[in-house]
Protein backbone atom coordinates (compact mmCIF):
# COMPACT_ATOMS: atom_id res chain seq x y z
CA UNK A 1 0.00 0.00 0.00
CA UNK A 2 2.78 2.62 0.91
CA UNK A 3 4.13 2.02 -2.72
CA UNK A 4 1.14 2.86 -4.37
CA UNK A 5 0.95 5.94 -2.51
CA UNK A 6 4.53 6.74 -2.87
CA UNK A 7 3.71 5.93 -6.40
CA UNK A 8 1.33 8.51 -6.82
CA UNK A 9 3.04 11.02 -4.28
CA UNK A 10 6.01 11.02 -6.35
CA UNK A 11 3.86 11.52 -9.74
CA UNK A 12 5.54 8.91 -11.61
CA UNK A 13 1.96 8.02 -13.24
CA UNK A 14 3.09 11.10 -15.35
CA UNK A 15 6.30 10.49 -16.62
CA UNK A 16 4.90 6.71 -17.32
CA UNK A 17 1.89 8.19 -19.06
CA UNK A 18 4.39 10.41 -21.16
CA UNK A 19 6.44 7.72 -21.86
CA UNK A 20 3.94 5.36 -23.30
CA UNK A 21 2.17 8.25 -25.16
CA UNK A 22 5.59 9.08 -26.93
CA UNK A 23 6.21 5.03 -27.66
CA UNK A 24 2.68 4.77 -28.96
CA UNK A 25 3.31 7.89 -31.44
CA UNK A 26 7.03 6.95 -32.36
CA UNK A 27 5.40 3.14 -33.64
CA UNK A 28 2.22 4.66 -34.97
CA UNK A 29 4.44 7.19 -36.62
CA UNK A 30 7.56 4.93 -37.38
CA UNK A 31 9.67 7.55 -36.03
CA UNK A 32 11.07 5.92 -33.28
CA UNK A 33 14.95 7.21 -33.75
CA UNK A 34 13.99 10.38 -34.65
CA UNK A 35 11.84 10.86 -31.43
CA UNK A 36 14.80 9.70 -29.30
CA UNK A 37 17.55 12.05 -31.49
CA UNK A 38 15.29 14.77 -30.78
CA UNK A 39 14.19 13.98 -26.68
CA UNK A 40 17.97 13.69 -26.82
CA UNK A 41 18.81 17.29 -28.14
CA UNK A 42 15.68 18.54 -25.55
CA UNK A 43 18.14 16.61 -22.67
CA UNK A 44 20.96 18.97 -24.16
CA UNK A 45 19.51 21.78 -23.87
CA UNK A 46 18.19 21.44 -20.44
CA UNK A 47 21.18 20.28 -19.25
CA UNK A 48 23.08 23.33 -20.65
CA UNK A 49 20.48 25.94 -19.02
CA UNK A 50 20.77 24.21 -15.92
CA UNK A 51 24.90 24.48 -16.43
CA UNK A 52 24.51 28.25 -16.86
CA UNK A 53 21.75 28.85 -13.98
CA UNK A 54 23.61 27.06 -11.98
CA UNK A 55 26.84 29.34 -12.53
CA UNK A 56 24.71 32.79 -12.29
CA UNK A 57 23.50 30.99 -8.66
CA UNK A 58 27.24 29.62 -7.17
CA UNK A 59 29.30 31.48 -9.50
CA UNK A 60 30.99 27.93 -10.27
CA UNK A 61 30.50 25.65 -12.79
CA UNK A 62 29.56 22.11 -12.22
CA UNK A 63 31.49 20.19 -13.92
CA UNK A 64 29.55 17.01 -13.57
CA UNK A 65 26.58 18.77 -15.74
CA UNK A 66 28.99 19.77 -18.55
CA UNK A 67 30.13 16.28 -18.98
CA UNK A 68 26.25 14.79 -18.56
CA UNK A 69 25.59 17.23 -22.13
CA UNK A 70 29.01 15.58 -23.83
CA UNK A 71 27.67 12.32 -22.60
CA UNK A 72 24.24 12.99 -23.70
CA UNK A 73 25.49 14.74 -27.40
CA UNK A 74 28.03 11.51 -27.65
CA UNK A 75 25.08 9.56 -27.15
CA UNK A 76 22.90 10.91 -29.61
CA UNK A 77 25.96 11.27 -32.21
CA UNK A 78 26.43 7.30 -31.46
CA UNK A 79 22.70 6.34 -32.35
CA UNK A 80 22.67 8.76 -35.47
CA UNK A 81 25.95 6.49 -36.62
CA UNK A 82 25.10 3.30 -35.40
CA UNK A 83 21.36 3.69 -37.38
CA UNK A 84 20.33 6.01 -39.29
CA UNK A 85 23.77 6.03 -41.46
CA UNK A 86 25.77 2.64 -41.33
CA UNK A 87 24.96 0.02 -43.56
CA UNK A 88 27.88 -1.54 -43.55
CA UNK A 89 28.68 -4.86 -42.47
CA UNK A 90 31.62 -5.81 -40.10
CA UNK A 91 33.46 -8.99 -40.85
CA UNK A 92 36.73 -8.29 -39.84
CA UNK A 93 38.95 -5.74 -37.76
CA UNK A 94 40.35 -4.88 -41.25
CA UNK A 95 36.57 -3.92 -42.33
CA UNK A 96 36.26 -2.26 -39.51
CA UNK A 97 39.05 0.24 -40.13
CA UNK A 98 38.52 0.78 -43.45
CA UNK A 99 35.03 2.00 -43.16
CA UNK A 100 34.99 5.33 -42.24
CA UNK A 101 31.43 5.36 -40.79
CA UNK A 102 32.76 2.33 -38.53
CA UNK A 103 35.44 3.56 -37.61
CA UNK A 104 33.79 7.19 -36.31
CA UNK A 105 31.68 4.41 -34.38
CA UNK A 106 34.30 2.90 -32.35
CA UNK A 107 35.80 6.88 -31.81
CA UNK A 108 32.47 7.87 -29.97
CA UNK A 109 32.58 4.52 -28.17
CA UNK A 110 35.70 5.42 -26.52
CA UNK A 111 35.04 8.53 -26.66
CA UNK A 112 32.28 7.54 -24.04
CA UNK A 113 34.30 5.39 -22.34
CA UNK A 114 36.33 8.50 -21.36
CA UNK A 115 33.57 10.61 -20.75
CA UNK A 116 32.39 8.21 -17.91
CA UNK A 117 35.87 7.66 -16.56
CA UNK A 118 36.03 11.07 -15.87
CA UNK A 119 32.37 12.29 -15.09
CA UNK A 120 32.99 9.39 -12.41
CA UNK A 121 36.29 11.53 -11.44
CA UNK A 122 34.21 14.85 -11.04
CA UNK A 123 32.00 13.11 -8.92
CA UNK A 124 34.68 11.57 -6.37
CA UNK A 125 36.25 15.01 -6.38
CA UNK A 126 33.57 17.38 -5.94
CA UNK A 127 33.11 19.92 -3.11
CA UNK A 128 29.71 18.44 -2.70
CA UNK A 129 30.73 14.77 -2.34
CA UNK A 130 30.13 14.35 1.57
CA UNK A 131 27.22 16.06 1.13
CA UNK A 132 24.35 13.57 -0.59
CA UNK A 133 21.11 15.03 0.34
CA UNK A 134 22.04 18.76 0.48
CA UNK A 135 19.63 19.98 -2.09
Amino acid sequence: MDRIVNFFRTKYYLEITLAVILFIVAVATNSMITIIIYMLYFMIMLEIVRAVIGFMREKRVQIRILIDVFIILTLREFIVNVVKINKEQIHSLEALFSSSTNFHILIFSGVLVFLFILRWFAIMTSPDRNCFNCK
